[in-house]
């Protein structure tokens, strides 16, 4: 069941980071409280936050999140995946989040932001896959055990010999 696990836990990263990096890409998702979206409006937004090149920021955080929300589904280099979107998400906390403090605007204030809450919960799940891996129902498990079966195959030929 520990497999089972890990992929609950993946795939519900992976929609998150795929609808972050959509909207960041293609304005896809925009609406109330997320805004219109695209590169150019999150290039606006990390020049805001005195992150330059913004433009060049905007895309490659666009592209991380989409594709390693793609990796995440798969289970493919997750412990590679995993540690960069948590980075993106420590840069997150320390640009735009932790004026605000640690909790979620849940008043829904104008004047005010959300806190690093989510944030922390994401790392969380994150650290937990960049140290345990994506588990046996994903590429990582398949390439591992049948790694493990070919180093157990040349043991039993080297005892044989």
């Amino acid at each position: 069941m520990n497999g089972l696990g890990l992929v609950a836990l993946r795939l519900s990263l992976a929609a998150v980071f795929i609808a972050h990096g959509t909207h960041k890409l293609f304005g896809l998702f925009a609406g109330p409280g997320i805004g219109v979206g695209g590169p150019e409006i999150t290039s606006q937004f990390f020049t805001a936050m005195q992150l330059e090149p913004a433009f060049a920021l905007a895309v490659a955080t666009g592209v991380a999140e989409t594709l390693g929300g793609l990796f995440l589904i798969a289970g493919w280099f997750t412990r590679v995946v995993a540690p960069v979107l948590a980075v993106v998400m420590a840069i997150a906390i320390w640009k735009v989040h932790l004026p605000w403090g640690f909790f979620l605007n849940w008043v829904g204030a104008p004047d005010r932001g959300h806190g690093m809450e989510l944030n922390v919960v994401i790392i969380g799940g994150l650290v937990c896959l960049a140290l345990t891996g994506a588990g046996d129902w994903s590429i990582d498990g398949s390439r591992a055990k049948s790694a493990a079966q070919r180093e157990a195959g040349r043991a039993r030929l080297r005892g044989r010999v």
